[in-house]
């Protein structure tokens, strides 16, 4: 089995307790829940039992310690996981509509997974195969951007499948930067790419489905992936192999609680699915096998699916027991 290396920011979900604005009695609380895109991912991957390596930068307080433990507690390596005094662990507000769709207020800017830099990748990281899996939150700033892509070279110098989760929020980018061309200059170093329909229509504002998703394998990626909640999953996989592999795919239905985790939930059972079958770089560029690919995109529908039943993020992702694999 290829480990996995989730690289990016950790940080504490602080969950209110009322949805949809309901006036309830007595003051707004948040419960604390340990959180943020790509360490929910490395806590997905671990639960299901896989090689989970998380890597970023936290606080050196209470809440940077409650990170490293709930994501060592959930079976994630946390070797790779720094620790600092310059600034605080980052954390989000989070507010549930009636169907359980969030929205987040950030605390992030100065905090403590922007200082992450080059030099603090270890040389010896990248020395078997693996999947290194990022996101755009960390694409937001320039020093941290620098550093994620010196990440993505490393990996790919080390012939490592890169995944690449758009995630887009709006609010952790300045009002005067457009977070378009870093977004594309990512997609130009991934393997494996997810993004939902809304971060789709973003990357079309001039251009069509078509003529986007096609200017996304024209780029080198391997398998898109294109979520929209309980709607079918859109895959387009293959060219490399001269055998296009594109299709949909119904996730299993389900009463969501807290979308949360779901599309963390996603890619991380999409991961561990590849980084079990030992599925490399090469082997996803080269990959004709659909009844293999789907079997693949299944179990990440399986988590997502599961994820959105439960509140919260880490807590929220299952465990192999918890599906029908």
């Amino acid at each position: 089995m290829n480990k996995v290396i989730s690289f990016g920011e950790a940080l504490i979900d602080m969950l209110s307790n009322r949805v949809g604005g309901a006036d309830l009695d007595g003051p707004e609380t948040f419960t604390r829940y340990p959180g943020g895109a790509p360490a929910n991912v490395a806590v997905a991957v671990a639960k299901l039992g896989g090689r989970s390596h998380f890597a970023g930068k936290v606080g050196q307080d209470m809440f940077g310690d409650c990170l490293r433990d709930a994501m060592a507690n959930a079976g994630v390596n946390t070797d790779y996981l720094l620790q600092t005094t310059e600034a605080k662990t980052a954390l989000a507000f989070v507010s549930l509509d009636e169907h359980g769709e969030r929205s987040f207020e950030f605390y992030r800017s100065p905090s403590a997974d922007l200082l992450f830099r080059p030099e603090e990748f270890g040389s010896d990281w990248f020395d078997e195969p693996g999947i290194f899996h990022f996101c755009s939150n960390t694409l937001t700033e320039a020093g941290i951007r620098d550093t994620t892509m010196a990440g993505v070279a490393k990996a790919h110098e080390k012939g490592y499948l890169v995944s690449f989760d758009i995630n887009l929020r709006h609010n952790l980018w300045p009002s005067d930067l457009d977070p378009t061309p870093f977004i594309w200059q990512a997609i130009e170093q991934t393997d494996l790419l997810k993004l939902c329909t809304e971060e789709l229509a973003f990357l079309c504002r001039n251009q069509s489905e078509d003529e986007v998703i096609q200017r996304i394998r024209d780029a080198g990626v391997s398998l898109i992936l294109v979520t929209d909640g309980g709607n079918p999953l859109r895959y387009y996989c293959g060219g490399k192999s001269g055998r296009e592999l594109n299709g949909e795919l119904q996730p299993p239905k389900t009463k969501v609680i807290d979308s949360t985790a779901a599309g963390d939930a996603f890619t991380g059972g999409v991961l561990y699915a590849l980084s079990k079958r030992d599925i490399s770089r090469d082997r996803l560029q080269s990959l004709s096998d659909r009844e293999l690919l789907e079997a693949v995109l299944n179990t990440g529908m399986q988590c997502g699916a599961f994820a959105v039943t439960r509140k919260g993020a880490f807590d929220a992702l299952p465990a192999q027991t918890d599906l029908s694999l």
